[in-house]
């Protein structure tokens, strides 16, 4: 095979890197002749900066259709930057933003002339090259007109991490703690002002608004967080900063966060050191404060925390996908719903729904612990079903097709992780809550489902009552889910309801749940669905709220959804139960 057998044109006798237009994306471009196309004609391998297209003669083109979620990644490896002196422009750029030669040198700074999407054409840029145990392993790059990208394909890791040191042996690399900041300018700031033991997020914050932004966050994965007992959040003073501080303080564990305050005028660390100098700069990092999870507080020291819920409103949670039970039902991250119902009154398959229309509209990623649903892989099945919108089997309606199946495992393996033993051992909810903070830091999960409470290993002391053992697990549930910021949901099933004298089950309570009415006095909602047992059909379902502990969550009552049986999915009930759900948004 040759580079035209797949549309790639290059010059005469190339060889080395060479620069064209990608066959696959170029031609829908308004600049058709943009060089986004990166191909080294020796080793006969290209990537498109612009599409991710890549590919080798070898193998040919990756099929990215083909390329499951779950399975190990392939990172693209970047070329070795050049050893170029930069230009005078460039140290003058650099030298007013108070970084000095010295600096850019031990940080093995360089430019680069690489083609930027933004612009869709070559730009003179600086690059920032991204270490791992002495390996070029990504580069950042930014033009004159402050335009970013990092090389396409390669892994996204923190900028420095090859200057965390942890061990006791160098006290001056302040060992077991690190500074992290959210540009590369702001780490060379650090360096300047002799901080070396600092990283910098690789994608800089979220935007305030987004939604779905956990991918910004895989460079948390990996060991390079252990053995740091403390991390000082030196991010940037504005509402983008914000989010990053608290999604970083969430995953990495308030408890061994600090947070640092700006002086008045100053944005980020660079700002420090050109207004103040280094020993301000130092000053601020060694001054960071704890954050603020226990202990006593006062308005004063929650100041910046009250002014947004005044400017913003309380903080309310997210919708449950339907429209008619969000006023009496809202998700909040760190609270406690208990759920409850009646044997096959769909309390699971209604938390699945649930949860899949949250990550498909708000980018939410959940745990789930749920051992009755076995094997594994028809649980997944059943919620592929949810979010397809169609039968994972045949039947009356048309199954989803195989590219649906594919596309549904991608997004499922994003989204969902499951918890379960190995080789029948038993878990306990101290066991499922170390596994849920893993998945807090590697997967940045905001829900949590326990389903159902009695297949946990309850160890209850000989001299504690079932009432008390329940008052402390709840009371610990609760307290990871404020700390960690994510919902759990815990199903438990009712003690035995008898029928009246119509044939009807009576709707439970949550003081009808096996064990204890702790249940109603620990849990901030309680939550029953219930759906009539002596209907053949049973295609109505019944939400009932009977407790919500915050106002601007809900409130007391009760919202019917129409079940589609062939799905497994909810809808609103003035909607027709016989209406084929659309199919999903790609």
């Amino acid at each position: 095979m040759t580079f035209e057998d797949y549309g790639i044109r290059l010059p005469g006798r190339a060889s080395g890197q060479v620069n064209t237009q990608c066959p696959e994306c170029s031609s829908h471009r308004k600049k058709k002749k943009a060089p986004c196309l990166s191909v080294n004609a020796d080793e006969g391998v290209w990537l498109c900066h612009h599409c991710g297209w890549s590919g080798s003669l070898k193998k040919g083109p990756d099929d990215i259709s083909n390329v499951l979620h779950w399975r190990k990644p392939t990172y693209h490896k970047p070329e070795p930057l050049p050893a170029v002196d930069l230009s005078p422009e460039v140290m003058d750029w650099f030298l007013n933003r108070g970084i000095s030669a010295e600096t850019l040198k031990e940080n093995n700074i360089s430019s680069k002339k690489v083609y930027m999407p933004q612009t869709e054409s070559l730009e003179d840029s600086i690059a920032f090259p991204y270490y791992k145990d002495g390996e070029l392993i990504n580069v950042k790059y930014r033009d004159g007109k402050k335009n970013f990208r990092l090389e396409a394909g390669a892994q996204r890791i923190p900028y420095g991490i090859d200057d965390i040191i942890v061990s006791d042996e160098d006290a001056t690399a302040r060992s077991g703690w690190s500074v992290i900041v959210e540009g590369e300018i702001d780490k060379l700031a650090l360096w300047e002002a002799g901080i070396k033991n600092c990283i910098s997020v690789p994608d800089g914050a979220p935007p305030p608004n987004s939604r779905d932004y956990s991918s910004k966050f895989e460079y948390l994965n990996g060991n390079w967080t252990k053995g740091i007992g403390k991390f000082i959040l030196a991010v940037d003073n504005d509402e983008a900063g914000k989010k990053l501080e608290d999604e970083l303080s969430r995953r990495l564990g308030r408890e061994v966060c600090y947070k640092v305050d700006w002086p008045e005028g100053c944005k980020d660390a660079n700002e420090v050191l050109v207004k103040y100098g280094k020993s301000i700069l130092i000053e601020c990092i060694d001054h960071a404060s704890p954050y603020p999870i226990e202990g006593t507080y006062n308005a004063i020291e929650l100041s910046d925390s009250i002014n947004r819920l005044y400017d913003s409103g309380m903080d309310q949670g997210v919708s449950t996908g339907w429209s008619g039970l969000d006023p009496l039902y809202l998700v909040r991250p760190g609270a406690l719903t208990t759920v409850t119902g009646i044997p096959s009154s769909g309390k699971s398959n209604w938390i699945d729904a649930m949860m899949v229309n949250i990550a498909k509209s708000d980018g939410w990623n959940f745990a789930i612990f749920s051992p009755e649903n076995q094997p594994m892989e028809d649980h997944m099945a059943r919620v592929l079903e949810k979010y397809i919108g169609a039968p994972f089997n045949d039947g009356p309606q048309i199954r989803m097709s195989k590219e649906e199946l594919e596309h549904g495992k991608r997004w499922l393996s994003k989204h969902f992780t499951w918890i379960l033993p190995h080789d029948d051992k038993e878990w306990s909810i101290e066991t499922i809550l170390k596994a849920a903070q893993s998945l807090v830091l590697k997967k940045g999960i905001r829900g949590l489902v326990i389903d159902p409470w009695n297949e946990l290993e309850h160890m209850r002391p000989n001299n504690q009552t079932e009432t008390e053992y329940i008052s402390i697990c709840l009371k610990r549930v609760r307290q990871f889910a404020r700390k960690a910021g994510i919902h759990i949901w815990i199903v438990a099933h009712p003690a035995k309801l008898y029928r009246d004298k119509n044939g009807k089950v009576p709707i439970p309570t949550p003081y009808d749940i096996s064990g204890s009415a702790r249940w109603r006095d620990k849990s901030d909602n309680c939550i029953t669905v219930w759906r009539d047992l002596s209907v053949d059909s049973g295609a109505v379902i019944e939400i009932h709220t009977q407790k919500v502990r915050f106002r601007q969550d809900g409130r007391i009552g009760m919202s019917e959804l129409a079940y589609n049986w062939s799905t497994g999915t909810y809808h609103e009930l003035n909607k027709a139960t016989e209406e084929i759900p659309p199919k999903y948004g790609v």
